[in-house]
């Protein structure tokens, strides 16, 4: 079996799943207990904390331990935006190709704090230009919400660039870098948050984090006994903690050699599906993507249909996001770059491990998928 679909899920690392363990048995105190057991618990917090921090380039204090990426992205969307009310700024920038949990976060300030929200429209093969980000920015905007890459498209953000446009008109840049994680330098991105998940590391599903320079004002979202520094109550996970910084720190050492690797093979697979399969369309930026991410439209087949005949030749992928599994809906992703509904539900998105495919499996995969296709199209 080929599992295909990493950016909904990874397995957990062997290496990280050993530096939890001690935190699992052992050293299982509450971190804020002001006793033995719980201060071990609180260093171990802390050092993770300077261990995500240091891969991010900001400080440690700077980092809110979450529950995963969507959580994170909601802390970062609904808390800084609220936090920026009192300064008279109630309007919000996103992108009409952003993960669910960022546009429900925007729908929810619209619905319930009457915050104006302007979607700053994608180019066919889902990037924004700086011109277009600086049209939609206003003198009140209280915050641009971004992927920094697309979870179905792999489509990468000129971060920097975008950043810069961001920072000129005195808006904070928060970038999803749920997927980018891993593939991508987060150094120098010219963003104030980010967002990660755990699970596309190799960490435990249930860990993640919100990066936010503290000088910008965070509404809690969760609210309790005033854990992370009063920005997102709850007993810290400390071995989820743990996880994510291990993970994070391992993605970060085999970046360069890892994103050269999976990329080769997939372009290889990318240029073998499309000999096989004439009809084949690769959606997203053929350059500026994802090293491991392949999504393809197949015009006149049933996308859910090839996922089914990929399974019964050994081979897992999906239809774009996991969060949005089951839906009979088009990919809000393909709609926003121009793609046609029918055409949309032909999607089929291929990401792979960290851990590369050789080219000869590559190839290989491809007939797999061409066969899936001709299957389905009788």
């Amino acid at each position: 079996m080929l599992y295909l679909d990493h950016a909904a899920t990874s397995p957990v690392r062997p290496e990280v799943r050993a530096a939890m363990e001690p935190y699992l048995t052992a050293v299982f105190g509450n971190p804020a207990s002001h006793h033995t057991a719980g201060e071990a618990a609180a260093c171990a917090l802390e050092d993770a904390r300077a261990r995500v921090a240091r891969v991010l380039g900001m400080r440690p204090g700077d980092i809110v331990f979450t529950s995963g990426g969507t959580e994170a992205n909601n802390l970062a969307v609904k808390g800084l935006v609220l936090g920026a009310l009192a300064a008279g700024r109630r309007h919000l920038v996103v992108s009409p190709i952003e993960h669910e949990s960022i546009l429900e976060s925007a729908a929810y300030l619209a619905r319930f704090h009457d915050v104006a929200v302007t979607a700053v429209p994608v180019d066919p093969r889902g990037r924004i230009t700086p011109e277009a980000l600086t049209a939609a920015i206003r003198p009140d905007t209280a915050l641009v919400t971004l992927g920094h890459a697309n979870n179905e498209i792999g489509t990468v953000q000129d971060a920097a660039a975008l950043g810069a446009v961001a920072r000129s008109h005195g808006a904070p840049l928060h970038l999803d870098a749920v997927q980018s994680a891993g593939w991508l330098p987060l150094h120098g991105l010219g963003a104030d948050a980010l967002s990660l998940a755990g699970h596309k590391l190799g960490a435990p599903k249930g860990t993640g984090a919100l990066a936010v320079r503290g000088r910008l004002p965070l509404e809690p979202v969760l609210h309790g006994g005033g854990q992370e520094r009063g920005r997102r109550s709850g007993t810290a996970d400390v071995a989820g903690a743990v996880g994510l910084a291990t993970a994070l720190e391992l993605a970060e050492q085999e970046r360069a050699a890892t994103s050269t690797r999976v990329g080769a093979a997939t372009a290889a697979f990318v240029a073998e599906v499309q000999r096989l399969v004439p009809e084949a369309e690769l959606t997203g930026d053929p350059v500026h993507r994802l090293p491991g991410s392949a999504s393809f439209t197949f015009a006149g087949v049933s996308g859910e249909a090839v996922l089914l005949e990929l399974e019964r030749r050994g081979v897992i992928s999906s239809s774009g996001s996991a969060c949005a599994a089951g839906s009979d809906e088009p990919s809000h992703v393909l709609l926003a770059c121009g793609i046609a509904p029918a055409v949309a539900q032909t999607s089929v998105r291929f990401t792979f491990a960290r851990t590369p495919l050789p080219a000869d499996v590559a190839v290989r995969l491809a007939t797999l998928v061409a066969a899936a296709v001709e299957a389905v199209r009788g």
